[in-house]
């Protein structure tokens, strides 16, 4: 048994931060839901699954948390090829929902593993790069093991499909081998290959509706009633929302349901027109605070796992923060990934929160393991 002392004790060198930061934003965000939602029938009631989901995240992030960073790296080649098995599976006998064949169902649990799969890929990519010297420059053969390691669940993504979630994993990699250092002439190598392989998969890898939200991207107002409808009242509800905002549910983008998904792809929307512009940065700076967070964590661990992990899980975050602001802003095709905490979706804030635990897990390993 563990005495009160020692428990206490034990507390005091407990890093709270990644889930108070990241607790601080979900409750920002289930207001926000609760704003968006509450004049629908359909979906008054999201913001309290919502609650019930972020309980859930919250134990098993805060069970993970007491786990040894060494079972990470003792169990990542397993929890990678793990990932890699539901992802075919979602392939071979997944449940279809608006067109993509993308969740697994067991019993009353229905998620999407291409969610944990961003996780797993951090993992492999990790437990790759940590047996290198960490001092030494990578070149591009140091990178093909590692690319195929991305690749794998990139392509089953995209296959479903999800291209928004197979080019984050993308992302991440990327994110994780700049981290590890790159020789110039590696970077000027992935830039021409970048470069090519966007067009070839514009040209041949891309659906007719995918390539139409590159040319809504571009060119939104050209069909105001179509493609370009939730781009334009995005934007709406952005700028209408000023400087303070319009204030708690007054929002007539979600009241008048002109804004669809806006619960989900575009709350970062609705919070703009509700709470304006000093509002929206309050919300980013709260994201900015847990960005350094991870990138301290990376730098204060001694181990070159626990660092690249570190960078990988920040990166995970970073990118579903930046691509879901960007788009709702028209700076960004619209890719349809959640923004993290504020955004309705059960196994997105699962993912989220096993985040936070891993960070958390590691970060305390420096005093309590």
């Amino acid at each position: 048994m563990i005495s009160t002392s020692a428990f206490v004790e034990a507390l005091k060198k407990y890093d709270f931060s990644f889930f108070g930061i990241s607790s601080a934003i979900f409750f920002i965000g289930v207001i926000n839901l609760y704003s968006a939602t509450h004049a629908s029938d359909d979906m008054s009631e999201l913001y309290f699954r919502q609650l019930g989901w972020f309980g859930i995240s919250l134990l098993i992030g805060l069970g993970i948390s007491f786990i040894s960073p060494k079972n990470f790296f003792r169990f990542s080649w397993f929890i990678y090829i793990l990932l890699i098995v539901q992802l075919v599976l979602v392939l071979v006998m997944g449940d279809v929902g608006m067109g993509a064949r993308r969740w697994i169902t067991l019993g009353p649990l229905r998620y999407q593993p291409s969610e944990l799969a961003k996780i797993a890929t951090v993992l492999g990519l990790a437990r790759w790069f940590a047996k290198s010297d960490s001092d030494r420059e990578l070149g591009f053969a140091q990178l093909i093991i590692p690319a195929i390691i991305a690749f794998i669940p990139t392509v089953l993504i995209a296959i479903e499909p999800d291209l928004g979630t197979g080019l984050l994993v993308l992302l991440v990699f990327f994110s994780i081998c700049f981290y590890r250092k790159l020789k110039w002439k590696t970077i000027g190598i992935l830039a021409i290959l970048g470069v090519l392989s966007g067009l070839a998969m514009y040209n041949f890898g891309l659906k007719e509706y995918q390539k139409k939200r590159v040319v809504t991207f571009l060119n939104p107002e050209a069909d105001l009633r179509g493609s370009g409808y939730n781009a334009v009242q995005s934007k709406i509800a952005i700028g209408s929302g000023r400087f303070l905002g319009k204030g708690f549910k007054k929002s007539s983008q979600a009241s008048l349901s002109y804004l669809p998904e806006n619960h989900t792809d575009f709350v970062f929307s609705i919070f703009n027109e509700e709470h304006g512009f000093f509002g929206s940065m309050f919300l980013i700076a709260l994201y900015v605070i847990l960005f350094f967070r991870f990138i301290w964590l990376a730098s204060a661990v001694p181990r070159m796992f626990d660092s690249i992990v570190s960078i990988g899980l920040m990166s995970i975050l970073f990118w579903h923060t930046f691509v879901n602001m960007g788009m709702v802003m028209g700076l960004l095709p619209i890719v349809g990934l959640p923004l993290p905490f504020m955004s309705y979706g059960g196994t997105s804030l699962l993912t989220f929160g096993i985040c936070c635990g891993i960070a958390t897990s590691i970060s305390n390993s420096r005093n309590l393991f």
